[in-house]
Parts: structure tokens; C-alpha cells; sequence
């Protein structure tokens, strides 16, 4: 394998990416097609019933940060999602991330350690069902998130968020309402300890062997095969 995005064809007619591939895993800015956020990621396992691809530390990334240079998540609620954007080279730091996401559900769930490999958390990344395309996959993310911990409580995160991107015209209320009944049937999964909490992840660790993809330059390329979802094809 190399640093190279895999350029797999015929997703749709049942193709699957093998373990130690590398592909990207993106989001669309809400209310728009383009894509601000790229994160090259290696692949752990593709069949019809998971994606699962671990996100590695020191990753090469592309982030949205508001076009005066502020970050993000450092500029006041009240205006956030309402001044001017672009995007910008990041890296990811700290430990890195295992994202799993089953056939048309709209969520991820993305898994979290601490130095040293203890586990820390689980988290419920609620988002449009990813759609595959040649080079990886694409999302739009929808505010609105679930922690959840080893003892198996849990809590909505970003509350605040998901009201003011509603406010900011960035989600209609419809759109909204189909969000929160996503959380719903998420938080029952968590509650009858469903896949994918049931199975384990938490003691999986990444092949030694794999190297940390690269950010290809054209990594905001729109690819026109790309499938509806992550079918079960």
C-alpha cells in the first residue's frame, strides 16, 4: 500500500476498499455543496454491514476557520455561523480516532483513548448517511452529538449549537426535527447496548505496518460516480 488515496471504481456495484487502504473522509458545509472538512484516513475494515477507518495522529487535515484567520470554535455563538468562511491545513493532534458507520444511519460513532491506550469514550456523531465516492466518503454533519462513556451513561453534546445553527437559517426546522428523532434512535441503541457498542472496538488497535495517509492536493474534488449512501450493495 502506499501514501496515494485509493481510487477504487464501481462502489455502487458492490466494491470494497481493503484493510490498510487509504481514503478521505469528508464533510459538506452546511447549506452548501463544497467541502470543508478533509481528513485522509486509513481503512479498517469495509463490508456490507460496517466502514470502520482510523483516523491517525499527526494526520494532515483541512478544517473550516472563519476567513479573518479566527478559529472556529473560539468566535462567540451569536455570530459563528454567520460571518464569512474558508478553510485551512490543520493536523490532528493527540490520539487518534476510530470512526464507524453502518449502512444508512445518520450518525457515526467515533471512538476515543487516552495516552496509553485507555479508553475514554465513545462518541455519536449525528450526519447525513455517508456517501461513497472513489476516493472516500462524504457527510454533512448535523451539530447535534451523543457522549457516551465506559459505564455506559451518556449525554447530548452541542445543544447550544444545533439551536443556533437553526437560528442561522443553516438547518429548517423539518430538518431539525429529523435530526433529533436520529439522536432518539441512536440513544435507544445506546440503551439495549446494541452494535456498535457491544463488540468490542474499544480493544482494537491500528496494523504497526500502516503509514498516516496523505492530504492529496485536490482533496476538495467532486467526484461524479459518487453513490447515495453507504448502501448495503
Amino acid at each position: 500500500m502506499t501514501a496515494d488515496i485509493v481510487e477504487t471504481t464501481g462502489m455502487a456495484g458492490g466494491a470494497r476498499w481493503a484493510p490498510g487502504d487509504h481514503i478521505l473522509w469528508r464533510y459538506r458545509a452546511n447549506a452548501s455543496d463544497a467541502i470543508h472538512i478533509c481528513r485522509p484516513v486509513t481503512v479498517v475494515r469495509d463490508t456490507p454491514e460496517v466502514l470502520a477507518v482510523w483516523l491517525a495522529p499527526g494526520t494532515a487535515c483541512v478544517k473550516p476557520q472563519l476567513a479573518d484567520g479566527t478559529q472556529v470554535h473560539r468566535e462567540p455563538l451569536s455570530t459563528r455561523y454567520t460571518k464569512p468562511r474558508t478553510t485551512a491545513l490543520s493536523q490532528w493532534f493527540g490520539t487518534g480516532v476510530l470512526k464507524l458507520a453502518r449502512p444508512g444511519e445518520p450518525w457515526s460513532v467515533w471512538l476515543f483513548w487516552e495516552r496509553g491506550w485507555q479508553f475514554k469514550n465513545w462518541y455519536v456523531n449525528l450526519e447525513e448517511p455517508l456517501s461513497r465516492w472513489s476516493g472516500g466518503v462524504d457527510s454533512e454533519d448535523h451539530f447535534l452529538d451523543i457522549a457516551v462513556y465506559p459505564d455506559r451513561s451518556w449525554e447530548w453534546k452541542d445543544e447550544d449549537e444545533f439551536a443556533q445553527a437553526q437560528r442561522a437559517g443553516l438547518m429548517p426546522g423539518e430538518q431539525a426535527e429529523r435530526v433529533r428523532a436520529a439522536g432518539r434512535a441512536a440513544v435507544g441503541l445506546i440503551d439495549s447496548w446494541d452494535a456498535p457498542f457491544r463488540e468490542g472496538w474499544e480493544e482494537w488497535r491500528p496494523d504497526p505496518s500502516w503509514t498516516v495517509p496523505v492530504l492529496p492536493a485536490d482533496w476538495d474534488r467532486i467526484d461524479r460516480g459518487r453513490t447515495s449512501a453507504h448502501s448495503r450493495s
